[in-house]
């Protein structure tokens, strides 16, 4: 397994992403995915699973110190004291204690960055997670944030695919020694792994479309990825792509369909968006 070195944060590159999982099908996909050789469970307050997330992980046997847990505060909660609630809630419905990661789940105009980052930093002192750390910040919004923490920020968890660049968060990222975690990773599947430059790279190297795209975004410096699955079958599979490398052609030619800027996840309340 390889990790995203990001300060003191050791975040396995390939995580499990739980946003649509629910009750024992929850339980059972994140038992499983450990039992698989996944190190990172990623969840959410807003995915009103974590209460299911936390049960799997205790029902795989895993010990605590081995697994790798992210949860995130929704965007409306980001006020010092719904923070500061909200985060008490999460790891009370884990129930392991202390998570590994905390994020802001979104950014929201309408509260004081800085008033944000301060509580988001009051979980480590409170003892309610490791690191902490933001998602779907823009690179200004991540340059903000890391001058005002009292506790590094090691992680932004954005939308990533070939289909989507990501170059200007990626070097804020950089700057602040901060990983990029990927969520929606494979675009969801679709016309990204059934492209010609995807399936051309899969038959080269006798992997599936997924593999390829996996690959590509694990190969980038401080570059992980939380794919989602609700197949069993997939778990395995989302995890064997440490036993080849792509070609530097092939690299480049799934960074080049990066220039379609096309982007899947875009709620009314998103931030302005980097411009590419």
């Amino acid at each position: 397994m390889k990790f995203i070195e990001a300060g003191t944060a050791r975040i396995p590159a390939i995580g499990l992403g739980t946003y649509t999982l629910e009750g024992e099908a929850c339980v059972d996909m994140v038992a499983r995915a450990i039992e698989a050789g996944y190190r990172h469970i990623d969840t959410a307050r807003m995915y009103g699973n974590e209460r299911e997330v936390g049960e799997g992980i205790r029902k795989s046997g895993i010990a605590r110190g081995d697994i790798f847990v992210t949860t995130k505060v929704w965007w409306t909660d980001l006020a010092e004291k719904d923070l500061k609630a909200a985060a008490a809630d999460s790891i009370d419905r884990i129930g392991l204690g202390a998570v590994d990661l905390m994020l802001i789940h979104w950014p929201n105009p309408d509260v004081a960055l800085e008033e944000s980052i301060d509580a988001l930093a009051s979980t480590v002192d409170d003892g309610l997670t490791k690191h902490i750390g933001v998602a779907n910040f823009t690179s200004t919004l991540l340059d903000e944030a890391a001058a005002m923490s009292d506790h590094p920020l090691v992680c932004n968890q954005v939308e990533y695919h070939p289909f989507l660049p990501q170059a200007q968060v990626l070097a804020a990222c950089r700057r602040h020694d901060m990983g990029l975690v990927a969520y929606s990773p494979i675009g969801r599947g679709g016309e990204v792994l059934n492209h010609p430059v995807i399936r051309s790279a899969a038959e080269r190297h006798g992997k599936s479309p997924a593999q390829i795209v996996l690959r590509w975004e694990i190969e980038q410096d401080g570059v992980g990825a939380i794919p989602r699955t609700s197949k069993p079958e997939r778990l395995a599979e989302n995890l064997e792509i440490f036993d080849f490398e792509l070609y530097e052609d092939e690299r480049a030619a799934i960074t080049a369909l990066t220039r379609r800027n096309e982007r899947l996840v875009d709620p009314s309340f998103a931030p302005n968006w980097d411009r590419t």
